[in-house]
């Protein structure tokens, strides 16, 4: 990873990733875990390319046209610098958007701690016995962690995950609901099907979309 330049790219214009806000997202190179249906293959993998005096000067350019700024990736809470950016994107009276995997709790518990973000977006993977099949990682806990953060704070959030029928079946989805509900979690569960029209990770195979039983699963489209 170069050092100063985490950010991959920029999606410039007003996207509708941040609830009833007008946001642009910072994408993060990089990422801890290797997810078969990831759709930034070249952000996971590759190296970030911007400067942040690149960003600073875009967003400044931007200051009263959009409302929030969403950090993403890859996974944007594995660099150091997060942070500290997040502190100057506030001060320019941006509202901050994360999204994460939620591997690194310390550091969400850091930016809630110090008032710093305003809506999290937390992926949900799997339960422990399918992990290291979904994301190629052992970091289960460090989610459950970062949940119970959300949970206990009063920050928005919302859960989700996305679904390829090769990796999670209905009866996966329907205990990943009830114990999303054992945590305290009764928020909306968003579940994203599989796309299979762009160049992932891995070559997945199409995928097919469940029914639910449980009625606390959303799917998005």
């Amino acid at each position: 990873m170069e050092k100063g330049r985490p950010v991959f790219s920029i999606s410039p214009f007003p996207v509708l990733d941040f609830p009833d806000r007008t946001a642009c997202i910072l994408w993060f190179a990089g990422c801890n875990m290797r997810c078969g249906y990831c759709y930034n293959p070249e952000i996971v993998l590759g190296k970030g390319k911007l400067s942040w005096d690149h960003v600073r000067e875009f967003l400044q350019s931007r200051r009263h046209l959009l409302d929030g700024v969403v950090f993403s990736g890859g996974e944007c809470t594995i660099h150091p610098q997060l942070i500290p950016f997040v502190r100057e994107v506030k001060k320019m009276g941006f509202e901050v958007k994360i999204d994460t995997n939620g591997s690194r709790p310390e550091v969400i518990g850091q930016l809630i701690t110090e008032d710093l973000l305003d809506y999290v977006a937390l992926d949900f993977k799997s339960l422990p016995e399918k992990y290291w099949e979904v994301t190629r990682s052992d970091l289960f806990l460090a989610f459950e962690k970062t949940l119970e953060i959300m949970v206990s704070s009063s920050v928005p959030f919302e859960v989700r995950t996305t679904v390829h029928s090769e990796q999670l079946r209905t009866s996966h989805l329907d205990v990943m609901n009830t114990w999303l509900r054992g945590k305290g979690y009764f928020g909306s569960y968003y579940l994203q099907p599989f796309r299979g029209d762009k160049q992932t990770l891995d070559n997945l195979g199409e995928s097919k979309k469940p029914g639910l039983k449980s009625r606390v699963g959303v799917w998005r489209n």
